[in-house]
């Protein structure tokens, strides 16, 4: 088994929060501003960015996408690490860069999970209350 190499590395982190916010973009940031009363915004949004459109079509993609680059970076990040990892490395836990690079990967598991929430969550828990 080998180790990840750093540039591989930093590119997941790197890819990771744009395919979560694309999670976000989708799903998230629409449901939102229309629970809110800003319906308006929404549609400007829709004509100002077309593509927006096919995004949330195929929003199960985008979660997949998402999820799996998630769980690679997850694998990069922490099961490889302890494969060939020297003392001044990057994959070293003390590494300051190493250190951001989690602090983003678990700031993306959150938005993703927010935009989860906000995706397939919101509508079965407001038909439960009644709204």
């Amino acid at each position: 088994m080998s180790t990840v190499p750093a540039r591989w590395r930093e590119a997941l982190t790197a890819a990771t929060p744009v395919a979560v916010l694309g999670t976000l973009v989708c799903c998230a940031l629409p449901i939102t501003l229309v629970a809110v009363g800003a319906g308006s915004v929404v549609a400007s949004l829709v004509s100002t960015a077309p593509w927006l459109v096919a995004l949330t079509r195929h929003k199960e993609w985008v979660f997949l996408v998402s999820g799996l680059l998630l769980v690679a970076n997850y694998w990069a990040l922490y099961r490889s690490r302890g494969l060939a990892c020297e003392p001044g490395g990057v994959c070293h836990p003390a590494h300051p860069l190493g250190r951001w690079l989690r602090r983003i990967y678990w700031g993306s598991v959150s938005l993703y999970f927010v935009g989860f929430a906000a995706a397939y969550l919101s509508l079965p828990i407001t038909k439960a209350f009644g709204y």
